[in-house]
């Protein structure tokens, strides 16, 4: 058990080690200048979109999950955080077409940078890991499905919301902390 959980780490450290400090930079002068933020993605990639927009809603950002009952349209300066390791899931592609014709932006992750959602995006952010599909040019893994995807994205999205809220020094843990769900 002891090997299969450091072949995990390894694998997930070697992804993040690779990804484009840049682009991750980028992700967050864009969340900072967003109006709102909507995070979209499907599966286990959702879900960590989600949690995702847990730590934004806790870091005092507007933010909305697609697909909820209480999510309003979006509209222009908003940004639309589009997740999909292949980059070609059909209705995160939509949803990134509907967001750009209505002046939105929109900013894609992916393992794919020649994706129909990366071609749609005005952002790319690039996580260079193993996907269901497992594509020429992926890593090896000995993860099943997308788990190497998933699990690097979250721990990549939570190192930008801490690099956001350490740049913007506009909140801390203690406020954080209050805007937690005290209904548990």
């Amino acid at each position: 058990m002891k090997e299969v959980i450091q072949t995990v780490v390894n694998e997930i450290k070697q992804v993040l080690t690779e990804v484009n400090e840049d682009q991750a930079k980028h992700l967050s002068s864009y969340i900072e200048g967003a109006k709102r933020i909507f995070v979209t993605g499907e599966g286990r990639s959702g879900l960590m979109g989600k949690a995702f927009a847990m730590r934004l809603m806790h870091g005092g950002y507007e933010v909305y999950v697609t697909g909820e009952t209480i999510t309003p349209n979006i509209e222009k300066d908003d940004l639309l955080l589009a997740i999909s390791g292949s980059g070609s899931t059909q209705s995160i592609c939509y949803f990134a077409e509907k967001a750009k014709e209505l002046g939105a932006r929109i900013s894609a992750i992916t393992t794919n940078e020649h994706s129909r959602l990366a071609e749609l995006s005005d952002h790319l952010l690039v996580v260079p890991a193993a996907t269901k599909k497992r594509l020429p040019g992926e890593p090896d893994t000995i993860q099943p499905l997308g788990n190497q995807f998933d699990q690097s994205l979250h721990l990549l999205l939570d190192a930008i919301i801490i690099y956001t809220i350490n740049q913007s020094k506009k909140t801390d843990n203690e406020k954080m902390t209050a805007k937690h769900a005290n209904m548990e």
